[in-house]
Order: structure tokens, then sequence, then C-alpha cells
């Protein structure tokens, strides 16, 4: 049980740094004086380190086991953060980028172990059942950081380019700096708090398990993982399903600013309750996994998301940003849902899935620069940006229906 609660924290700490960068986009997109696509960079920042770094954690995961690499990464979590810092006394938009990318790593290592460690420890067949139970303190994050976010990094105050051309040089210099400076303060006191958890865990019992499987496995080598066809697909689903959900998130204050008229501040709260929204549904498709079949429920749930991105394309007003928040509580389940099924039955090839499952994070990375593409070629219009997070929650639905099935391996 103890051990279970530590890792719970880790679900926790890195949603709430996954968040925090849906407040990021908009906000150093306004301090940095940045377009669409080059507000997507944090998402490619992070995500990209998650790509880079799955394997090296995968390597480090094999060797140092469970405990060390938590508390490797939590380390480079809390390096990357401290890296704000100088990015906001210098204004330099590529310091930011270089602390998200540190950040990213360090999540990567710490998703690497987490993920599977929540899912071997305890019944084999309860082990979707525990990592959604986790995973519903990730969603608890979705709800805290942007509320955090909306409070001490937002300021509320927007001007217009013929605003800041009217303004002398210093004078617009100072109010550029005095935004970005408002990231210093949350990321410093959320470095202190990561120093804190790994030195919990440098001093707590977790118990090394090893995964032992009845068949014939390739001993866990990285690429032999992939002869498991619901692996395969399982490492196709995830890329699309964050790829949807950072897209949703990223652009969801613009959204609420363009489609509903809403300010900053008020787009902010809305993201709140978006999160809010996610964390019910983690916490409710756990509830709901006791009696439905994880595979059924993610079919539900993807096919209700692709219905309410048709209405968030085509709809007007303000129940077009009810709609992304109600995508918020049916993608709750995917990720852990994805990450269980896709791991069931593979044995000793448990880490190095882990690792390509892992890998798959860069579709944050990729599919929100898409959108953004498409947002700058349609002259700033968010709505019609949608049809990616749609598509991908086809690809969802496709592995909910087929791709899960344990079938014979991949020659």
């Amino acid at each position: 049980m103890l051990p279970f609660i530590l890792v719970v924290c880790l679900f926790f700490l890195w949603g709430i740094s996954l968040n925090l960068d849906s407040i990021l986009i908009p906000h150093l997109k306004k301090a940095c004086q940045l377009n669409n696509r080059q507000s997507t960079y944090i998402d490619m920042a992070v995500f990209f380190a998650y790509f880079l770094m799955a394997v090296p954690a995968g390597m480090l995961l094999k060797r140092f086991g469970y405990k060390n690499s938590i508390i490797i990464g939590l380390i480079l979590f809390a390096c990357g953060a401290l890296l704000f810092v100088p990015a906001a006394n210098t204004l330099t938009y590529g310091l930011f980028i270089t602390g998200l990318f540190v950040i990213g790593c360090g999540l990567a290592t710490l998703e690497t172990a987490a993920n599977p460690y929540s899912a071997i420890l305890g019944d084999p067949a309860k082990s979707t059942y525990r990592l959604n139970l986790a995973a519903s303190f990730n969603g608890l994050a979705s709800m805290v950081a942007p509320l955090i976010g909306t409070m001490f990094i937002l300021s509320g105050k927007e001007y217009t380019k013929a605003q800041l051309a009217a303004m002398t040089g210093s004078g617009r210099h100072a109010y550029l700096l005095q935004e970005a400076s408002a990231v210093k303060m949350p990321y410093i006191i959320l470095a202190c708090i990561l120093v804190a958890v790994a030195i919990l865990f440098k001093f707590s019992y977790l118990p090394e398990i090893k995964n032992v499987s009845k068949e014939e496995t390739t001993g866990g080598k990285f690429f032999g993982a992939l002869r498991h066809r619901h692996l395969a697909w399982g490492v196709i689903a995830q890329f699309f399903y964050v790829g949807a959900q950072v897209c949703v998130t990223s652009f969801f204050i613009r959204m609420a600013k363009q489609g509903a008229g809403f300010d900053e501040k008020e787009a902010g709260y809305y993201l709140t309750a978006y999160g809010f929204l996610f964390t019910v549904g983690r916490f409710a498709g756990t509830f709901f996994l006791r009696f439905i079949k994880s595979q059924k429920l993610l079919a539900i749930y993807s096919l209700i998301s692709v219905a309410l991105c048709v209405i968030a394309m085509f709809g007007k007003g303000a129940y077009v940003v009810y709609c992304l928040g109600a995508i918020g509580f049916f993608m709750s389940i995917m990720f852990p849902t994805i990450f269980g099924l896709a791991i069931d039955g593979i044995g000793d090839d448990t880490k190095p899935g882990s690792s390509w499952l892992v890998m798959s994070i860069v579709g944050g990375a990729v599919l929100p620069y898409t959108m953004a593409w498409i947002i700058d070629l349609s002259h700033d219009r968010i709505q019609p940006g949608y049809i990616i997070p749609l598509i991908c929650f086809v690809v969802v639905l496709y592995y909910s229906l087929h791709g899960y099935k344990i079938r014979k391996h991949l020659a």
C-alpha cells in the first residue's frame, strides 16, 4: 500500500507540470510575442523529450530498478523547473524551451517507471483498475494546475499590437518582462517539492517486482516487444490520444476567448472547470471499470469524443467551450486504459513495452504543431484546427474495437 501511495504522488506531480503547459502556451505567446506555431514549441519540447528519453529511461529502469529511476526522474524534473528563473529574468524563449525539455526528460523517466510499477504492484487481473486509480490523481492535477496558473501566472492584462507599438521601448520591455516573471515563483516552489519527494523516495522501501511469464519471451528486448500486436497498436493509439489531449488543452484558452468572448482570466477558470470534469471522469471511469470491460468503456468514450469534436468545430457561442469541457470527461480514462490493455500479457516485455508507450507520447509534440499550422492557415481561427483531435479519437475508437485484441505475435 505504501509504495502505491508514493507512486500516486508522482502521477499528481507530473500532471501538475503537463497541465501548467496549457497556461504557459497563451502566456508565453503574449510575453515573448509568438505566433501559434511558435507557441506550440512548448509542447514540442516536452513531448520530444519523452520520445528521446524513453529508450534511455527504459535502460535506466532495467539497470537500476523502479526506485532509483524514479529518483533520477524527480531530480531532472526539478532542474528543468529551476531553469525558468534565468529564462524569465532574461526574457529568453529558448531558455524556457530548454527548461521544458529537461522537465520532459524527467517526466519520461518517471512515467516509464511509475506506469508499469503501478500496474504490476498487486493482482494482475486488476492492473488496469490500479492504473486508472493512480491516473485519477493525475487527473486531479488537471484541475489544480490551471487554477494555480490562472491565479499566479495569468495577469489578465492584454494589449493589441497597436497598443504595444504605441508604448515606449522601455515601457514595452518592462511589461513583457513582468509577464514572463510571473512564472518564476510557481516553478521554484514546484522544484522544492520535487527535491523533497526525491528525498522521501530515497529513504522509503519500494519492492522491486520482476515479471514472470509462462510463455517464451524475448527477454525484454526493446524491438522484440513489438512482436505483441496489441502492444504495437497500443503505441499507435497512444500517439494519437496524447496528441488529441494536448491539442484540446493547448488551445483551450484561445478557443474560449475567440469562440465565447471570455477574457484571459475567465478563460483560465473555464480551463480549471475542464480539469474538474477530467478529474471526475477519471474517478467515475475507475468506478465504471469495476462493471464494464475496459475496451468497451474506451469505445463508448472515444465515440462520444468524436461527436463532441464535430460540435466544437461547427458550433457557435459558449456551448462550444462546454463541449471541450465534456471532451475532458470522456478523454479521462484513455491513457491509462490504452496503457493497461497494451501491456496485458506481455510478461518480461513489460519494461521495454512501457518505453514504447512512453515514446508514443511524442504525439503531443507533432499533432499540436499540425493543429497550429491549420489555425494559421485559417487566419487565426481556432475551430478548424479541431479536425486534428477528431481524427485522433477515431484512431482510439479503432483500437478499442479491434487493436487491443491479443493475437499471434508479429513476425
